[in-house]
């Protein structure tokens, strides 16, 4: 089957969707990571926020936000389904995400905090660790940026 890649604010995203979204990010986030701490922060709903998702056969594979802090792009909540690791839907949302993103205003930089052990595949799309490493819910996790005009 085919993936399909989609990107929209929340409000025009269908309910069924963006059920599927937020059942995935809460079983990873905290079901799967075991970090008990509020999912829903409600940065999902801020002017500018956009949702960006995979979704195949109706089973939404990966997803991840966007949020425009005005100066700079912050991309977070990035997630793929178990079963759909290293099928290479995570790569086709950062891609699809900063894209847009340099669409709007390319003269921003963009910014994320990862979780370490996951440093450098976002190295692979221009981030470089930008501070020093932090644990937030048990799991370390690095500040990292990209410079608004890295090459990737």
């Amino acid at each position: 089957m085919t993936v399909g890649i989609h990107l929209s604010p929340l409000a025009e995203i269908p309910a069924t969707t963006l059920y599927r979204i937020m059942w995935l990010r809460v079983g990873v986030f905290v079901v799967e990571q075991e970090a008990a701490y509020p999912e829903l922060d409600g940065r999902d709903i801020e002017p500018g926020a956009l949702l960006a998702w995979a979704e195949e056969d109706g089973e939404v594979l990966g997803t991840l936000r966007v949020l425009d802090e005005g100066t700079r792009w912050r991309i977070g909540r990035v997630v793929t389904s178990a079963a759909a690791r290293g099928r290479g839907v995570g790569a086709d949302l950062m891609r699809l995400a900063i894209d847009h993103a340099i669409a709007q205003d390319a003269s921003r930089p963009f910014v994320l905090d990862a979780q370490e052990h996951l440093a450098d595949w976002y190295g692979r799309f221009g981030f470089v660790v930008s501070g020093a490493s932090y644990v937030e819910d048990r799991i370390p996790h690095v500040p990292m940026t990209r410079s608004a005009d890295a090459a990737v």
